[in-house]
């Protein structure tokens, strides 16, 4: 049976990243430099949709490991209202994987023009974004066919995940990166066989996906892909936030994924956990640890001694590939999802 497009590009991820490591790790030490020369009062990252999702992940890497206090950029504020908020002592960031997102560009010129010190990752050297900013980090994705992005939503935190480590000088933080390809590996090995149980929610109207911490980011990304493919409302949302007031929508029956790997937030996550098995929810739950994913109806394991700050390139797995199989079940198309383009254009 001939693989669809995007589930070729799941299963590259682990290749991804080796090579992303390899080829890019010379570029980011420089780009590291430059970061620590310049001395950023704070980091302004522009996005769109996926892109967006690795942003947030930055929020918390960057934050935590280079103690460097990260927002997302509002690209409105540049193209529609012309407005030129004060960046000069930022390290501005755009991220796009086709490098053609005029209204993120648009952030990064600006703040050039100011004064900022730049960056883009894109996944398209020869791009528009690649040459606007003094820097570029190079996803090394090759083409990604389907229009649902994977191999370079992984690509991307991975990319992020290279500069907190240049600018951090740790050398555990290092080891531990470049194990990061065999841990992507060791997750697909994990998730075979979902296509199994997954006709369990053919009919599935509605989701909550939740996460906390490193891995907020990931419940945004899976419930994306949920919406993408599936057509299926998914909201996401920090366990935090969730408790004050959305969780009074849970009834019985009400699909629930819970993104609980190892790291500071489990005992939190176990909790919410146990409330939502109060309330009778379905509750599906991506963890490394057993006792954790047997609080579900259904388990998706991650490999042991994945560090927490590393944990949401495995953790997303898991859910593309949910994504994609309930895509399948439902009978649409994963390669080409209604109303979607590759490449959106937005002003």
């Amino acid at each position: 049976m001939t693989m669809t497009f995007i589930e070729q590009e799941i299963a590259e991820q682990p290749a991804v990243l080796r090579r992303l490591l390899a080829e890019e790790a010379a570029n980011a030490a420089r780009i590291a430099q430059a970061v620590r020369d310049f001395d950023p009062a704070y980091v302004l990252i522009a996005a769109r949709g996926t892109s967006d999702n690795a942003a947030r992940y930055a929020q918390y890497v960057l934050g935590i490991t280079a103690g460097l206090p990260v927002a997302l950029a509002a690209p409105s504020i540049h193209t529609l209202y012309q407005a030129q908020p004060r960046l000069g002592r930022a390290l501005v960031i755009g991220i796009s994987q086709s490098g053609k997102s005029a209204d993120v560009n648009q952030v990064v010129q600006d703040a050039r023009a100011q004064g900022a010190l730049t960056l883009n990752i894109t996944n398209d050297p020869e791009s528009p974004m690649a040459h606007s900013a003094a820097h570029h980090l190079w996803l090394r994705c090759g083409p990604e066919v389907s229009i649902a992005a994977t191999k370079t939503y992984t690509s991307q935190l991975a990319a992020i995940a290279l500069l907190a480590t240049a600018l951090s000088g740790d050398a555990t933080m290092q080891a531990a990166l470049q194990r990061l390809p065999d841990f992507a590996a060791a997750t697909l090995g994990l998730s075979d066989g979902m296509g199994a149980w997954v006709q369990r929610y053919r009919y599935m109207e509605r989701i909550a996906a939740i996460g906390r911490g490193y891995n907020y980011c990931t419940a945004f990304e899976i419930a994306l892909k949920i919406k993408e493919l599936c057509y299926v409302p998914g909201e996401e949302y920090s366990e935090a936030d969730f408790r004050h007031g959305p969780i009074a929508l849970i009834a019985p029956g009400f699909p629930v994924l819970l993104i609980a790997p190892s790291g500071e937030p489990l005992p939190l996550l176990v909790d919410l956990l146990q409330h939502l098995r109060e309330r009778r929810a379905e509750c599906l739950v991506i963890s490394d640890r057993e006792d954790v994913r047997a609080q579900g109806q259904v388990a998706m394991a991650l490999p042991e001694a994945v560090p927490e700050w590393l944990s949401p390139v495995c953790a997303v797995i898991p859910g593309q590939l949910f994504a994609m199989h309930l895509a399948l079940a439902k009978g649409h198309s994963v390669d080409r999802p209604q109303g979607l383009n590759k490449v959106t254009i937005t002003r």
